[in-house]
């Protein structure tokens, strides 16, 4: 394969295929044609990370164009669920609001411009560089209501909260309303061509779910 070589893409449906093999006869899935923008070599032979496209689709299975990095200063991009979420809500001017699983700041972002950016809308995580995306997201987005906290939201409540910390632990009844979108196997997200889940992987949230919800 040659850089403006026409080729076909595949998915590899259980992962089977060796890397840099020329020929496959598992089980996969047609994905679409393309024009390749690397060398074979350059995939599969150098020591370099891997960066760029490697096959520019223009013949897709799907017509869905991207819309990564479009606009990111007026347009944050959601699917319909989490965007429904913000509404049931009914955030209002002035009220303090607290998201529990805040990352990546998508809902976060959307109920503080519900509020017009008045009041304040707490966004706890518990992965500090998530909590970081939350607050790059809120700065493009000219959002000054939003803090982010690197927290675990099972502990965001406490009858004995530390003195002068506007942080979490919070003493209980601190907010006006609470969002609570807990962590998931993400299943019904996004397509993918083969789940490699079990269901004892699926259990495990459970557990974590219910004491989320009942700290909420």
């Amino acid at each position: 394969m040659k850089v403006g070589d026409k080729v076909s893409v595949f998915s590899d449906l259980e992962g089977r295929c060796t890397r840099g093999a020329t020929s496959f006869q598992g089980n996969k899935v047609f994905v679409g044609n393309g024009v390749a923008e690397m060398n074979r070599s350059h995939i599969f032979c150098s020591d370099k990370p891997l960066r760029g496209v490697g096959v520019r689709m223009v013949d897709p299975l799907y017509q869905s164009p991207p819309f990564d990095g479009v606009l990111p200063s007026l347009v944050f991009l959601q699917n319909l669920p989490s965007v429904v979420v913000g509404h049931v809500l009914g955030p209002q001017p002035g009220e303090r609001i607290l998201d529990m699983c805040a990352a990546p700041g998508g809902k976060t972002c959307h109920v503080a411009a519900l509020m017009r950016d008045q009041g304040e809308v707490v966004a706890l995580d518990r992965i500090r560089n998530k909590v970081e995306r939350i607050r790059q997201n809120a700065q493009t987005l000219h959002l000054q209501s939003i803090k982010a906290f690197c927290f675990n939201s099972v502990d965001a409540v406490s009858d004995d909260p530390p003195q002068q910390t506007e942080g979490p632990p919070f003493p209980p009844e601190s907010f006006d309303r609470v969002l609570l979108d807990a962590p998931c196997s993400g299943l019904g997200q996004r397509p993918n061509m083969a789940c490699s889940w079990s269901l004892k992987e699926i259990r495990s949230y459970q557990p974590l779910q219910r004491k989320l919800f009942h700290a909420a």
